[in-house]
């Protein structure tokens, strides 16, 4: 996982961009031997629980992704207002629809 501030302003600064009405996706190419991926759960979003659970079902929606991903990827996925109320089988779709988009994972 992605954690420091440093390595959020690196793909922020150095990587790309792609959206959809709940998440946005921010990727970059690395050499290392794993993918590393960050979340962000702005408090607009809100409270702690709303946050929480919005960053437990993109966890777990990732978790299955990964295999496809592959490695040598450093990835940050920002939730948007509108995941706060979204259902697990919309996150799903608009990860998946990212990562087509994104040419990451196929």
């Amino acid at each position: 996982m992605l954690r420091r501030r440093a390595e959020f302003e690196a793909i922020g600064r150095d990587g790309t961009a792609r959206s959809t009405p709940l998440l946005v996706l921010r990727w970059m190419r690395t050499d290392r031997a794993e993918t590393r991926i960050g979340l962000s759960t702005p408090r607009t979003i809100g409270g702690a629980v709303q946050r929480n659970r919005v960053r437990r079902r993109l966890r777990s929606l990732l978790r299955e992704r990964i295999e496809r991903i592959g490695p040598g990827w450093d990835l940050l996925l920002i939730a948007r207002p509108a995941a706060g109320d979204a259902s697990h089988a919309e996150l799903a779709a608009a990860i998946d629809a990212l990562l087509a988009r994104s040419e990451i994972g196929g």
